[in-house]
């Protein structure tokens, strides 16, 4: 009987392990470590990759067994473009770029389709005249969940005031409503949060003002504006006296909600003390809840990794908000620190060196994510990264905590932090958090999954890892409901793995 339960459970585990397959691409020449890249998605059945060397723009088809069918170079972008984002449907998507003609600022759009051709001619959005000593990177775009809203928005400082500009467009980049609208702004103290659509078109975003001490946020206003307003609504948050970290705002548009998420401290230069979570309904124009949740005990014994228990939250930082049909919501928080010769860590640098001050707003982009084979703010040497343990919680949809656990993972790197972190991948109804981790001084991917109801769940290695390929999780997009393309490294260059569960 104990050999049978064996025979049962090796099966079991085989079929799972085999159940998460990787197929990866053939190194291109032209891909070498120092690529900036972004996977666009799947489109037509076709794998898309932007790629960029040397203001040389491409898009490389890849098709279900991830080889290589074309690479079309993109002759109408100009040479140094500012910027590129994309937006991908099932058969076609949009590049969004900007570049500067003279003393012109041109953002425009461009159609594409499953083969990377242009299905039409490239369209502009919109212009902006900049003298000589300006800022050239000001168009930034988000668009809706549903892809049926693009904003393209860009924000230019004129003494002490910022002067909003938003250009909403559907699906069709048919135009729907342009407004201007001048807002007060203090240069050092102020800072944005994320800037995002809903699914009507409706422009959000959170502003919070930096206390003396720099690394907290002593108040927050949650602002909105309709889409054919001129104006922004603002509406402040009650803070009862307590100070925020960074602020991430998500959109709910099935519940019609606003979520505002932070870790907070009851005083200066205290301890993270729990989760600051706001829930705005936006049909009633009203909170539905805001809460103040102190993380006890209980939750720091399994975050921390060393040191007294009130510092265990000291060095998470929210990185994911993932939304329920009924509301509800879980929230990814990851331990990250790093240590560089002669500059102590310093949270304030880490949060507001990117992307949510004025100066860099613009950074807020997934194709600024990977620059020049370096990870975002880690352009000085002699630097170690540490990516330590992820709390996961689950909140209700009156942002009450149901659950909390962990997944525990160690992860340090010298120099650079792109094999560092993780990534999500949805599917089945659960969490798959992929990473690396060091084993037998090799560098596997892993994947642990979260239930519905807070069970934690390890796997055995990916099936079919390859010897030589270094995976970048935390650079992976999820393509379609049960598949993920990961970059990774092969020598020298950069590749792609595709891995199905």
């Amino acid at each position: 009987m104990k050999n049978l339960v064996l025979l049962f459970l090796s099966f079991f585990l085989i079929n799972d392990n085999e159940a998460q397959h990787i197929t990866y691409s053939e190194p291109e020449s032209q891909d070498i470590r120092t690529l900036d890249f972004e996977i666009i998605g799947k489109i037509d059945n076709n794998f898309l990759v932007y790629k960029n060397v040397r203001n040389r723009y491409a898009v490389s088809i890849y098709d279900n067994s991830m080889k290589l069918s074309d690479r079309v170079d993109l002759e109408f972008i100009p040479n140094k473009v500012l910027n590129v984002d994309f937006i991908a449907y099932p058969d076609y998507a949009y590049l969004i770029y900007q570049f500067q003609k003279k003393s012109i600022l041109y953002c425009m759009a461009a159609k594409i389709d499953g083969n990377g051709k242009l299905m039409s001619d490239p369209v502009e959005l919109d212009t902006t005249f900049i003298s000589f000593f300006a800022d050239n990177k000001i168009y930034s775009m988000s668009n809706s969940e549903d892809k049926s809203k693009i904003m393209i928005y860009k924000i230019q400082k004129k003494g002490e005031k910022l002067n909003f500009t938003t250009v909403l467009y559907n699906e069709n980049l048919e135009l729907l409503h342009k407004a201007r609208i001048p807002t007060n702004f203090d240069s050092h103290d102020d800072v944005f949060s994320d800037f995002l659509v809903d699914n009507q078109g409706n422009f959000v975003f959170a502003k919070s003002t930096r206390s003396g001490s720099r690394d907290y946020l002593q108040d927050a206003t949650l602002i909105t504006k309709p889409v054919v307003s001129d104006s922004f609504a603002m509406v402040p948050l009650n803070l009862e006296g307590n100070y925020l970290d960074e602020i991430k705002l998500k959109v709910d548009n099935v519940n019609n909600h606003y979520l505002l998420n932070s870790l907070y401290y009851s005083k200066k230069r205290g301890n993270i003390e729990g989760l600051f979570t706001v829930v705005w309904n936006k049909t009633k124009n009203s909170f539905e809840a805001s809460n103040l949740i102190n993380l006890g005990d209980s939750v720091r014994s399994m975050a921390k990794t060393d040191g007294a228990m009130k510092y265990a939250l000291n060095n998470f930082f929210i990185k994911d908000v993932i939304l329920r049909k009924d509301g509800g919501f879980l929230l990814a928080a990851e331990d990250h620190t790093s240590q560089s010769r002669g500059n102590p860590w310093n949270r304030y640098d880490y949060l507001y060196g990117y992307p949510y001050s004025y100066n860099s707003y613009y950074l807020y982009s997934p194709s600024y994510y990977w620059y020049s084979g370096r990870p975002r703010n880690s352009f000085n040497s002699n630097v170690r990264y540490y990516y330590d343990n992820i709390v996961v919680m689950n909140l209700d949809a009156q942002g009450n905590l149901v659950w909390s656990n962990v997944i525990h993972k160690s992860q340090f790197d010298d120099n650079s932090d792109n094999y560092l972190s993780y990534n999500i991948m949805l599917t089945g109804g659960q969490l798959h958090f992929l990473f690396n981790e060091l084993e037998r001084r090799n560098q596997l991917i892993n994947d642990q999954s979260v239930s519905g109801d807070g069970k934690v769940t390890r796997y055995p290695p990916l099936h079919n890892l390859d010897r030589g390929y270094e995976f970048m999780p935390r650079y992976a997009k999820q393509v379609t409901s049960n598949e993920v393309i990961v970059p990774c490294t092969y020598r020298n260059y950069i590749c792609f793995a595709k891995i199905e569960f």
